[in-house]
């Protein structure tokens, strides 16, 4: 243990001890300013910030609003915007028949896959990809013990691999989701 020299937190035998206990002075603070505080401090970043009263709108006595309503229509709805979970199959979408054969199809918000006499096509988000059954070696599914997410993994012969992850309503749906889709595979998808 190493021993220091110098101040202590004892008070020394000839200093008084002070009975008191310190009070904190008061700070007067300035208020913040700058761009960390307000963007619009620095002119071009941002419109300057309203200083005035909301302006009134004549017609009907309620303040003005900021921003212009646009009229177009806004869906929260992705069901609405895709052909497959309105109704219509993806044949009918892509212009050509539909088959009689089975058809898989499952989507959540983000994902979707259908499989049907075309081959399997995947979607997440944005990004989409379509094998058609001569480029498939094999197709795997995975339920999860725990959770809602149903995982259906695409493996190509050139040892690529195409996973996605379809969230369900209820786990419920896992059984249906594995004998629709083992339909589909017995259907088309012939074992080399």
């Amino acid at each position: 243990m190493e021993q220091r020299i110098g101040a202590s937190s004892k008070p020394s035998e000839g200093e008084p001890l002070n009975a008191e206990p310190l009070k904190a002075k008061p700070v007067k603070a300035e208020p913040v300013t700058g761009a960390g505080f307000d963007p619009a401090y620095i002119p071009g970043i941002t419109g300057p910030s309203p200083t005035g009263p909301p302006a009134k709108d004549s017609a009907a006595g309620k303040p003005a609003a900021e921003d212009p309503v646009s009229d177009d229509p806004v869906t929260d709805d992705p069901v609405a915007d895709d052909p497959v979970a309105a109704g219509t199959t993806a044949d009918a979408a892509d212009g050509e028949q539909p088959s009689e054969g089975p058809v898989f199809e499952a989507s959540d918000r983000r994902a979707r896959i259908v499989a049907d006499h075309r081959g399997i096509r995947l979607r997440l988000d944005e990004e989409d990809c379509e094998f058609g059954w001569d480029e498939i070696a094999a197709v795997e599914t995975e339920s999860p013990r725990f959770g809602k997410r149903f995982t259906v993994t695409v493996h190509t012969p050139d040892r690529r691999w195409y996973p996605i992850e379809i969230e369900a309503a209820a786990r419920a749906r896992f059984t249906e989701w594995e004998s629709a889709l083992d339909a589909v595979l017995d259907a088309y998808f012939e074992e080399a």
